[in-house]
């Protein structure tokens, strides 16, 4: 499926990638609505149509993914909000299996979120991720998103990746096709991001090479 002989930098998302992205479905979908609802003395249809609207204005840019941004939106404790079910962040089942086997074959490791660093410095205070990777970046540090070839020019200055032996790893098919652009050699599609939802079919994954479970590619990564 990949090269792995050919591999020395992994690039890894977070949310869907690392991490169960049933969190962040359900506090989007469910809490925020509900929570929104409650606080505007609204229905919660008319709660998740306002809030579907607004997510739509701004998707795949940095204020979709900004935590200061929706606090002054929607005129709520997002932070707060989210420590409400924060027993709902989880490692995916596979992901410390397959940190493991990266570290241990010596490749360089570095997350790569879009996530703001304040809901970054709650997953790993809930996940002790950090200690299973070798950097952490916020894509808000560069205040522009992966959907972006800015993102992807600025952050091969700092890390000086070559793309040519670089994987990239996200649930997310958009990004994916931006890191292509860029001209990420080796890509790989999470199918499975949410444990409460069905995988998504092999012909919907645009022809990216994609796993459900790490510890099946465990043993390429160590040969």
């Amino acid at each position: 499926m990949l090269n792995w002989s050919k591999i020395h930098t992994v690039l890894l998302d977070m949310d869907g990638t690392l991490l169960d992205l049933h969190f962040d479905n359900y506090f989007w979908q469910t809490h925020i609505p509900f929570r929104y609802a409650e606080a505007k003395n609204i229905s919660l249809a008319q709660a998740q149509k306002y809030i579907v609207e607004q997510t739509t204005l701004v998707a795949g840019k940095i204020e979709w993914y900004c935590l200061d941004y929706w606090e002054e939106k929607l005129n709520l404790p997002i932070v707060e909000l989210k420590r409400e079910i924060e027993d709902k962040i989880s490692l995916r089942p596979d992901t410390l299996p397959f940190l493991k086997a990266l570290k241990e074959s010596g490749r360089q490791v570095v997350l790569v979120t879009n996530a703001h660093p304040n809901s970054l410095s709650l997953k790993v205070e809930k996940t002790a991720l950090d200690q299973h990777i070798d950097q952490l970046i916020s894509t808000h540090q560069y205040n522009v998103t992966k959907e972006s070839q800015q993102l992807w020019e600025k952050l091969q200055q700092d890390l000086k990746f070559d793309n040519e032996t670089t994987l990239f790893v996200d649930d997310s098919l958009t990004i994916l096709d931006s890191a292509k652009r860029f001209g990420i050699k080796h890509l790989l599609a999470v199918a499975n991001p949410d444990s409460q939802q069905p995988s998504t079919a092999k012909e919907h994954l645009r022809g990216y090479p994609y796993i459900t479970d790490y510890r099946d590619i465990l043993k390429e990564i160590s040969d």
